[in-house]
């Protein structure tokens, strides 16, 4: 049984209900949350950081899972020890706005984070969201992180790299600041969620014009609720040459159906099999 500490890096949820609903689901998959008391207050910024460190040096925690994203995470970003969590390696999972914590954390400590779903998104899982979370805090037996998903292929290939990514708006938030993902050889996934067209454009020409996309291995395109993902591809074939593999799938975002993906990790892209497999990962919980 993995024991789970939840943190409160963005905003809080507003209905007690959903917050219960969460707990339960994670009683109910065996996880043993040792605060689970409905928060009704959000943190500083530093105080965030403090309830992180908290839950990374505690030796009872296993696993440190979000309350929900929304917007401010960033906010901590100057006041975290990279150092404190580098010792104390745990699993860190969420998604969204937390876009903007596992990246860093990855990149600064070389610890495999998760971008997962978090306790509003457990209220109601669906059965394919909660198979790949098991999977993840497993380990990955499952080692095709895109099984069972569907996948388009927008521009063929195969490619290595490391695993990289998350909301689009939050990780462009970051350009130019000294918590800027690094994208050269990465495979990088992007999503967003409720964006307009014409402001997935600005996000993505930023990326072009900051050269974002020089030295990357590949690109996938996760769910942009209400934007056709071809149109989120066109952007970029539209405004550069496109050399490396890019694929869409609608399972990864703000969705129903969630991949729970190992951000930090090794992984190939084979858009002829439509797998992206797991090559190599340092994980809290072992390699898998």
């Amino acid at each position: 049984m993995k024991t789970v500490f939840i943190v409160t890096p963005s905003y809080l949820i507003k209905k007690k209900r959903d917050f219960t609903g969460g707990i339960k689901q994670l009683t109910k998959l065996g996880f043993n949350v040792i605060n689970p008391e409905f928060p009704k207050e959000l943190p500083s910024p530093r105080e965030k950081a403090d309830q992180l460190h908290g839950a990374f040096v505690d030796p009872m925690v296993d696993m440190i899972l979000a309350l929900r994203g929304g917007y401010s995470a960033m906010k901590s970003l100057p006041f975290i020890d990279f150092d404190l969590i580098k010792r104390q390696p745990k699993i860190l999972a969420g998604f969204s706005d937390l876009s903007a914590l596992l990246n860093p954390i990855f990149e600064r400590t070389g610890l495999v984070t998760l971008h997962a779903p978090m306790v509003i998104n457990l209220d109601a899982p669906t059965a394919f969201t909660l198979k790949s979370l098991l999977n993840a805090v497993n380990g990955y037996p499952e080692k095709n992180l895109l099984k069972g998903a569907p996948v388009k292929v927008y521009n063929p290939g195969s490619a290595a790299g490391t695993l990289k990514g998350g909301n689009l708006i939050t990780l462009t938030a970051l350009i130019d600041t000294p918590w800027e993902i690094e994208t050269a050889g990465s495979i990088l996934f992007l999503e967003d969620v409720d964006e307009k067209l014409h402001q997935v454009d600005r996000y993505l020409t930023q990326w072009i014009l900051a050269g974002k996309f020089k030295g990357l291995k590949a690109l996938i395109l996760g769910d942009f609720r209400g934007i056709a993902s071809r149109k989120v591809y066109d952007i970029l074939a539209s405004q550069m040459t496109v050399d490396f593999p890019v694929v869409h799938c609608p399972y990864i975002g703000h969705v129903a159906n969630k991949i729970t993906l190992p951000i930090g990790a090794e992984v190939e892209l084979n858009t002829a099999s439509k797998q992206l497999m797991i090559r190599k990962m340092a994980f809290p919980g072992g390699p898998p």
